[in-house]
């Protein structure tokens, strides 16, 4: 499921956005019995796969849009052909992409079933 696994940090939460979310649980003696977040990573991975440039995941080379780059630009529709393609190497299947007006960008998306 690589829709489940540590949390970052989101604009819902106070400190540094896409930092590592810890939440520390102590035990009776006082000492940390856990600490990282866990849950839906869905939305994180998504906005990790369109901030991310190529060459950013060491794992996968190719995989990462560099949506910062749009601004330099106006070829929205190489960008939406990236975002579909780099969306597909990490087992995501695009169902909407409103990326006509980089005021209302829409991208929904989600895993397919096996992955």
């Amino acid at each position: 499921m690589k829709d489940k696994g540590i949390q970052l940090i989101d604009s819902n939460d106070a400190g540094e956005l896409m930092d590592l979310k810890v939440n520390p649980v102590y035990d009776a003696d006082g000492l940390i019995a856990q600490g990282v977040v866990i849950g839906n990573t869905l939305e994180q991975n998504k906005a990790c796969i369109l901030i991310a440039q190529p060459n950013d995941f060491k794992g996968n080379p190719t995989l990462g849009v560099g949506f910062q780059n749009v601004l330099l630009g106006d070829d929205l529709l190489e960008y939406r052909h990236s975002i579909r393609a780099n969306f597909a190497m990490d087992g995501l299947k695009v169902t909407k992409l409103d990326l006509y007006n980089l005021e209302n960008v829409s991208i929904i998306a989600h895993y397919e079933k096996g992955n």
